[in-house]
Order: C-alpha cells, then sequence, then structure tokens
C-alpha cells in the first residue's frame, strides 16, 4: 500500500519508520545514508535483513569505507551528503530527492557511485547466468 500510494504521489519509494520514530527502510528495500564519508544504516531490528544489503556492506568493509548501523530520523536523510538504497531488484539504487528536498547535488555521490560499480562486478563474477 505504500508504494501504491507513493506511485500516487509521484514519487518512486515509501519510507518506512517504526513506532519510535525512526527510519526503517523503503517499500521494497534497505536504506542508507552516507554523511562525511561513512554509511549509517539503520539496525534491523524493524526490517528486512537483506541480501543485497548484506553484499553492500561487505563490499563497504572491504573498501575501507566507515559503516555504522544507528537510528536514523527525517534530520538524518535531510542532511545526508548522499542516500540509496539496496535490494534485489533496486540492486544499489541512488536517491535524489527526498519530500521536494535534493539530496547533496542531486545526482548519484561518489560513495553510491563506487558501490554501485563494486556490486556489479560482484553480480558479474560471482553470480549465476540466466538462459535466455
Amino acid at each position: 500500500l505504500a508504494k501504491i500510494e507513493a506511485n500516487y504521489r509521484g514519487v518512486d519509494e515509501a519510507i518506512f519508520f517504526d513506532i519510535h520514530g525512526n527510519i526503517s527502510e523503503g517499500s521494497g528495500d534497505n536504506i542508507f545514508v552516507v554523511k562525511d564519508g561513512a554509511i549509517i544504516t539503520p539496525p534491523t531490528l524493524n526490517n528486512l535483513r537483506g541480501i543485497t544489503r548484506q553484499v553492500v556492506l561487505e563490499i563497504a568493509e572491504s573498501m575501507g569505507i566507515t559503516l555504522l548501523e544507528r537510528n536514523l530520523g527525517y534530520y538524518d536523510l535531510y542532511a545526508a551528503d548522499e542516500v540509496f538504497v539496496t535490494g534485489t531488484a533496486a540492486e544499489v539504487g541512488p536517491i535524489r530527492e527526498i519530500d521536494g528536498r535534493i539530496i547533496g547535488n542531486g545526482k548519484p555521490g561518489p560513495v553510491t557511485r563506487q558501490l554501485m560499480a563494486a556490486f556489479k562486478t560482484v553480480t558479474q563474477k560471482e553470480g549465476s547466468p540466466i538462459d535466455e
């Protein structure tokens, strides 16, 4: 229902919050904030422990990127340098705007772009091809 409402409002994704007002996840993906070069993501208490989320965390760790798992609120989204989501369908998807507010410069940031490229490399090397 959240995805339907988001589409009705002309946006691509909905963001879920827990009962305490902390960010939980998107309607079909996990959410990440990049601030000062560090990746911050909500703990998996109230959201799915996504496989793609885990792969991206492993990639980021191998690249030496600081990873933090902590509660996030609206302010963290609005003040982020970058925001991205991960999921089976989304893979690593940059978020350019939230509630009409441009994130960073409105384009995928350097950390997001690095992770997108690294994730593509991992899936091409380790993934199983689907016969057409």
